[in-house]
């Protein structure tokens, strides 16, 4: 892969976009890799937890984009075939990040403009070093966000705010970012891998194949009718009511022991 890096330890993957010379920026290339990557990860049963961050640029600062938008560079002169096929070149490992079985983390440190917000939105959770800004810049290019900003953004944060940021194109910073719900955490630069991996630790101690069910009925139910979302909830926790790990939960619960779950 030219531009991600992968490293798995302890059950967790993490995922390094770095294009060093382009702050991040995503590229054709870098979301087809993504793409291969994502893929290969969903299938491995030693990863519980993706971490998805941005790598340092040219002079070695980590800290300074974590994904800074789109490529425009390649975009400039799209045509709307082509604009259109590049949005759903995204929409495919956006989406894989979003239902995968593995809980996704976006560990922001850096900008997250355009297309990088938009890719932390795709994530399950979303930690953000203080230093993080966030956008959607895309009306100020005369285009609108393409890779799902217009429709994540309004789900995380409500219409009202959304509307507000996609058509004045401000940057927030990160304790913005956590007051309007876009972010689920934000620390010290310094603290940000550490506290995306104590967060995916504790993820993994518990059931794995719990966890991804519970991600999958949230994901389905979120736009289904109530009616409808509490019948699915009950039919996945039937599914859960058959596995060895809720067998060994509660017998460890009520024998007042650490429970040993294996289930993926």
């Amino acid at each position: 892969m030219n531009n991600l890096k992968l490293e798995v330890t302890d059950q967790i993957a993490v995922l390094t976009i770095s294009r060093p010379g382009a702050l991040n920026a995503l590229n054709s290339e870098t979301l087809d890799e993504l793409n291969v990557a994502l893929t290969e990860i969903e299938a491995r049963d030693d990863v519980k937890v993706v971490i998805l961050t941005g790598g340092p640029d040219k002079k070695d600062n980590p800290f300074k984009s974590f994904v800074a938008g789109a490529d425009i560079a390649e975009m400039v002169n799209f045509s709307a075939a082509e604009a259109r096929a590049f949005g759903m070149k995204a929409a495919e490992p956006f989406f894989k990040l979003m239902n995968m079985r593995q809980v996704t983390i976006a560990a922001i440190n850096g900008f997250a403009l355009g297309g990088g917000c938009e890719i932390a939105m795709a994530c399950d959770i979303r930690i953000a070093a203080e230093n993080a800004t966030f956008a959607q810049p895309e009306t100020g290019l005369g285009i609108i966000p393409g890779f799902g900003g217009t429709q994540r953004l309004a789900r995380l944060v409500g219409m009202g705010r959304a509307k507000e940021l996609i058509f004045t194109c401000d940057n927030i910073d990160a304790a913005e970012a956590y007051r309007i719900g876009l972010v689920n955490k934000v620390v010290a630069k310094e603290e940000l891998m550490d506290t995306a991996k104590k967060m995916a630790s504790k993820i993994i101690s518990k059931g794995s194949y719990a966890v991804s069910i519970a991600k999958a009925a949230i994901n389905n139910g979120y736009d289904m009718d109530i009616k409808n979302a509490v019948e699915m909830e009950a039919n996945l926790f039937g599914i859960t009511c058959s596995t060895h790990d809720k067998t060994e939960g509660m017998t460890a619960f009520l024998e007042r022991r650490a429970a040993d779950l294996t289930d993926f």
